[in-house]
């Protein structure tokens, strides 16, 4: 069994783990106590089911591009709403959007940001997932472990009280890095894979990013499902494991 299947489906919210609790029931309680009460007032939520429609949607898009018209026309609301509601949802630290970077490079880009939960356990919640297991060939098995990378990320500087210093790329013919940290000598890239293995093309963007930017490298990560930590030539491999021990100096918050 995959553990990170386990770790992705209990989410990280302390209470979880320090008095473990069951997560379902836990994170149903949060979203009545906190998302659907708290959350609704703040924006004045006058209909609750809309409300909650609209948030297993956002799950839905967890780690996907963010389309506010679609996503607004899914939930049945307007598009103004539906922006609002996003924003309530950020500033209370339940999504992420993370943005796309443009500095340094000669291409035609996307300017549409990613939309990520804070707690892939959340989103799991969400989408309906009931056990560990299910992520094994959930449609949003990617999707989800990516989520839990970037949530990782981004703690590393929270914690530390900075600021985000992270973005994504990604051009209108397709090349993407999933993940792009601007820091003080440059930026460095990184990709995700949920796999235990990593395939012989797996650092192809990373690769191919490289020769477009003008700017200094910095070192290139590659975060997987295996467990081994490797060194290649164009990236550092790690585990899934090994994250939490190198996510300050992938997000150069050591």
């Amino acid at each position: 069994m995959y553990r990170w299947k386990i770790r992705m489906f209990q989410g990280f919210y302390p209470p979880i783990h320090d008095r473990e609790l069951e997560p379902r029931r836990w994170f149903a309680n949060y979203l009545r106590t906190y998302v659907e009460r708290d959350v609704r007032q703040l924006i004045n939520v006058q209909d609750l089911n809309t409300f909650q429609d609209f948030l297993r949607l956002c799950a839905g898009r967890t780690g996907q591009l963010l389309n506010l018209s679609s996503l607004a026309g899914d939930a049945g609301i307007t598009h103004n709403t539906a922006k609002a509601w996003l924003s309530a949802l950020e500033e209370s630290f339940l999504v992420h959007r993370l943005r796309p970077y443009h500095a340094n490079f000669g291409k035609r880009l996307l300017k549409t940001a990613k939309l990520y939960f804070v707690d892939v356990g959340l989103a799991c919640r969400l989408l309906g997932i009931e056990n560990s297991e299910q992520l094994r060939t959930h449609p949003l098995r990617g999707a989800l472990f990516e989520t839990w990378v970037i949530s990782e990320l981004l703690k590393s500087r929270f914690n530390r009280g900075r600021e985000s210093n992270l973005y994504f790329w990604r051009d209108r013919r397709g090349l993407e890095a999933d993940v792009l940290i601007n820091h003080a000598h440059g930026f460095s890239l990184a990709e995700v894979k949920s796999g235990k293995t990593v395939p012989a093309n797996a650092l192809k963007n990373i690769r191919a990013l490289r020769t477009l930017s003008n700017d200094k490298p910095g070192e290139n990560w590659m975060v997987y499902g295996g467990d081994q930590l490797q060194q290649r030539s164009d990236a550092t491999i790690i585990g899934w494991r090994d994250l939490a021990a190198r996510v300050d100096e992938i997000t150069g918050s050591s």
